[in-house]
């Protein structure tokens, strides 16, 4: 239902100017703050240079008397494939949304946050790092309450920034919300100048800061109106967590890009995650997805649920089931494990070649490796072990060493592979650069011949809906034929997933999912939105995480620079 068709429902209309600071970490030097949410003498008035419009009221920390926040310079570039938890009516819930977020680390690693609300106020405490790096027992003693939302981040390009680790929260004239969001809004800059030159000011460089000014902007009174409003500006791939006084709300995109999930725990507490393996490590039961362009409601009258627009044809992220989504999860009602074993199946059928074993580049590439050897008939070993405690960063030799990070992180098994026929199966080739070491490397290793299958179609166009891929440049299937890719990384043979033999696979499911970039045809059009280019980003080696160090230092640097802290 449209906002403007329930506009007769609300009790009063507001336009406002947006201009407010989001409460994380680095606002008050510590990561971990509380917020007074009700409208008293606790605020403090934000100024805005929009002096005809009336101002947003800004809640100060209670163990606080100043309040700062970061002014950063504009990079528009959201880089976030990232994961996302809610979690209403569970006394302990701030404990299991960092379990949920555990579950979850695979889709981000460089930021983690957590906002919880007891009794009308928020407790937030976020940072950069990894789950377990943000949390302890002591943190997780500073978020009380029975309600909570959590995030975890993966940024492919810059430094990350304390200021864009999510959740967010902000005050506005009615009270005050926390987001979590998973993807990417396509329409994003024309929306933030829109806002900008109403006299909106925006404080970090994430998109999801968008919906916050539209929630705020909003002529509508009740929350629920104005979220409603909020999306029905938005283009382009959002799953969406809210967090107000008294209501959990998730929301789903029209259609239905990234996964959303609810279940619930035998309490009756609801819980929603981008993945249902969050769900499984805190005993919750799946209920069901979020639907495509559906707004669930969950507070102490119960679930609500409305529908954002009149149904469209769902286009869900089919690299979900290739890459991202943990083997042990459903997204979008399939199994993530057996869709990639019968990729494995597909490969050894269409692109059968004689072998003597069958290994995976770890870790996406296992379980579509085990459907390759077990079709083919070839025993499936470790012929490449990856280490899982290698960093970001690391120290090199003065004397080069060749393909050193990927030396770093995978070791061949001499003992595997030396004299062998190799079916290498990995999930999918980007750039290359990172295929050709890993031939290079297996080769060194004694094999005999590496045959390279990839289980998924070639990748010939950008994403734009929440994942971060190289410029179509870049892409190394759009520049060149297999046959070309295959002389580039020096295998004896490559193939790849046929497009069409996938959507045969998926069945009456296939015309429901984004095939974007394999085809460049974008269901949304991505106008406004460039993809990145800095030599850092190097998807194809199936780690989260680069193998090359930054060598474009000039947006950090400007960042650094820019990031002057203003006192209110």
């Amino acid at each position: 239902m449209a906002a403007s068709n329930l506009s007769t429902l609300c009790s009063s209309s507001h336009s406002k100017t947006s201009s407010f600071p989001f409460f994380n970490t680095q606002s008050f030097s510590v990561n971990s703050n509380t917020f007074f949410l009700n409208n008293t003498n606790s605020f403090q008035t934000l100024l805005s240079h929009s002096t005809h419009n009336p101002r947003y009221t800004l809640p100060l920390p209670c163990t606080k008397t100043t309040n700062t926040f970061a002014s950063v310079n504009d990079d528009e570039k959201p880089r976030e494939e990232c994961g996302v938890v809610g979690i209403y009516g569970d006394p302990e819930a701030s404990r299991l949304c960092s379990l949920a977020l555990h579950a979850l680390q695979h889709r981000g690693q460089e930021g983690a946050g957590i906002v919880a609300v007891h009794d009308n106020l928020f407790h937030s405490v976020n940072g950069v790092g990894l789950v377990s790096d943000v949390f302890n027992e002591a943190k997780l003693s500073e978020l009380p309450g029975s309600c909570a939302i959590g995030h975890v981040r993966y940024s492919t390009a810059g430094h990350s920034k304390l200021v864009n680790v999510q959740p967010f929260v902000a005050g506005y004239r009615f009270g005050s919300v926390a987001v979590a969001h998973n993807g990417n809004f396509v329409n994003y800059r024309s929306l933030r100048a829109k806002l900008e030159d109403n006299g909106s000011i925006f404080n970090t460089t994430s998109d999801t800061e968008v919906v916050l000014h539209l929630i705020a902007t909003s002529k509508h009174r009740p929350f629920l109106l104005r979220v409603v409003d909020a999306c029905e500006n938005l283009k382009g791939a959002y799953s969406l967590v809210f967090l107000t006084e008294d209501k959990l709300v998730a929301v789903r995109d029209p259609f239905g890009f990234r996964p959303l999930v609810m279940g619930r725990r035998k309490n009756g507490a609801v819980v929603f995650a981008s993945e249902t393996c969050a769900l499984d490590l805190i005993d919750a039961t799946y209920e069901r997805e979020v639907n495509p362009g559906e707004v669930v409601v969950v507070d102490h009258t119960g679930i609500q649920s409305l529908c954002l627009v009149t149904h469209q044809e769902p286009k869900q992220c089919i690299f979900e089931h290739i890459y991202f989504a943990l083997p042990n999860s459903v997204v979008f009602g399939r199994s993530v494990y057996e869709s990639r074993r019968k990729f494995g199946e597909i490969l050894a059928t269409e692109s059968p070649v004689e072998c003597d074993v069958v290994i995976a580049v770890p870790d996406s590439g296992v379980v579509a490796a085990l459907g390759y050897a077990a079709k083919a008939g070839v025993p499936f070993q470790q012929g490449l072990i990856r280490s899982h405690y290698v960093g970001r960063t690391f120290i090199e030799p003065s004397q080069k060493i060749r393909d050193f990070g990927v030396k770093l992180k995978l070791s061949p098994v001499r003992g595997v592979l030396e004299g062998k026929r190799v079916v290498v199966v990995d999930d999918s080739i980007v750039r290359g650069t990172t295929s050709s070491k890993i031939v290079r490397l297996i080769k060194e290793a004694g094999a005999k011949e590496v045959h390279m299958r990839i289980a998924c179609p070639p990748i010939v166009a950008s994403c734009y809906y929440g994942v971060d891929t190289p410029s179509k440049e870049e892409l190394i299937s759009n520049r060149m034929d297999v046959e070309e890719i295959r002389k580039f990384i020096g295998s004896d043979s490559l193939a790849f997933l046929p497009l069409d033999t996938l959507k045969t696979l998926l069945e009456d499911d296939a015309p429901n999912y984004c095939y974007a970039c394999f085809s460049g045809k974008y269901p949304v059009q991505p106008d406004e939105l460039k993809p990145n280019t800095l030599n850092e980003f190097d998807w194809d080696d199936a780690f989260n995480g680069s193998l090359k160090p930054i060598e474009d230092e000039v947006w950090a640097r400007n960042q650094e620079a820019g990031n002057n802290i203003l006192s209110v």
